[in-house]
């Protein structure tokens, strides 16, 4: 487990002569102006795509001195209701994480300790009841719709492979959005999905990403980490999914659909310090409007993109931006064409 601290401090102003500060006043603006601590639970290393965005925005937030930061990774789901209470009894006043897994034994945790906030990454919605547990996922689908266009423009097959970790929703609905994008750049198009049961196990994400190239796709949507690894491998392209790794793939990833968890930790940051913290779906502040999830830059692909596809992806995204279109949410299980 790493911990990061910070200490900083607000100067308040008083107007008028003679005021007099009691006691309990000066220990209430005291602990508003202490770092909130936070704490976060991991169930694959911060590496991970998903994760690492959480693990960004709270670095972030530690450095800017909002907050104490300390973080669990691979934790089992076996193991992940005794770590939240460890968390829980150590006093932090926000605890974040993913409970894809432990949804049930999570929510009773956060029952038995009514006084820590949690804001959890989970598929399923608030429960009133339980009005110190949040929920939140990556509904990024406004920019995975944009890198569709791209990719459709990009292929020469007509044929798109996309391989998953899980068929829930917070892969679903990405997968989807990239397909209606695919679906408005190319009309001739199909799509091999494939899901890999594994949030993290890139050795087999590539081996399915394999199959895929094998048998005619020339584009490869990488909601996995191997995906690419395939791509570069075979030279085909790829198309990154909430982080953008073209760095790494710079002849391979020519566009991704980057998730930005700042909006969301900011906003639970300032319901805790508030006390306006309540059961509620954080899942909006990862729309491109809020901020949640942009495009990435084409950088090595930058004039490879064909021009019109690029003009069709600005004109979207002002119009996303305006309100004027909104991408359609489907949870639904994606399926090969």
């Amino acid at each position: 487990m790493t911990t990061r601290s910070h200490a900083w401090s607000r100067r308040g102003v008083l107007a008028g002569g003679g005021a007099v500060l009691t006691a309990s006043f000066l220990a209430r603006r005291a602990r508003a102006a202490d770092p909130l601590k936070v704490a976060a639970i991991y169930t694959v290393p911060v590496e991970q795509q998903w994760v690492s965005r959480i693990h960004m925005a709270a670095n972030a937030a530690a450095e800017r001195g909002d907050i104490e930061y300390v973080f669990s990774e691979n934790v089992s789901n076996s193991d992940y209701d005794r770590v939240m209470r460890e968390y829980s009894e150590a006093g932090n006043g926000l605890v974040i994480g993913e409970v894809f897994g432990v949804e049930q034994a999570a929510r009773e945790v956060a029952a038995d300790y009514p006084d820590t906030a949690y804001l959890m990454g989970s598929s399923f919605p608030p429960d009133p009841a339980l009005a110190n547990f949040s929920v939140f996922d990556n509904y990024i689908q406004d920019a995975s719709y944009l890198s569709g266009i791209i990719a459709g423009a990009m292929t020469g097959s007509g044929r798109i492979g996309m391989v998953g970790g899980f068929p829930i929703p917070e892969v679903n609905r990405l997968m989807h959005a990239f397909m209606r994008g695919v679906e408005e750049s190319q009309t001739d198009v199909a799509f091999q999905v494939a899901f890999i049961g594994s949030w993290f196990d890139p050795p087999k994400a590539k081996e399915t990403a394999f199959a895929m190239i094998d048998n005619g796709a020339d584009v490869m949507y990488a909601e996995r980490f191997g995906v690419s690894d395939a791509a570069a491998e075979r030279g085909v392209l790829a198309i990154g999914n909430v982080i953008d790794t073209q760095a790494d793939y710079p002849e391979t990833v020519v566009a991704s659909a980057l998730w930005h968890f700042e909006p969301t930790l900011d906003a639970a940051i300032a319901a805790v310090r508030d006390g306006s913290f309540t059961a509620a779906d954080y899942g909006v502040y990862s729309f491109m409007i809020n901020g949640g999830c942009s495009l990435a830059p084409l950088g090595t692909f930058e004039g490879k993109v064909p021009e019109p596809a690029m003009q069709v992806v600005a004109e979207r995204q002002a119009q996303i931006m305006s309100g004027e279109l909104v991408v359609e949410i489907d949870d639904s299980e994606p399926a090969s064409s």
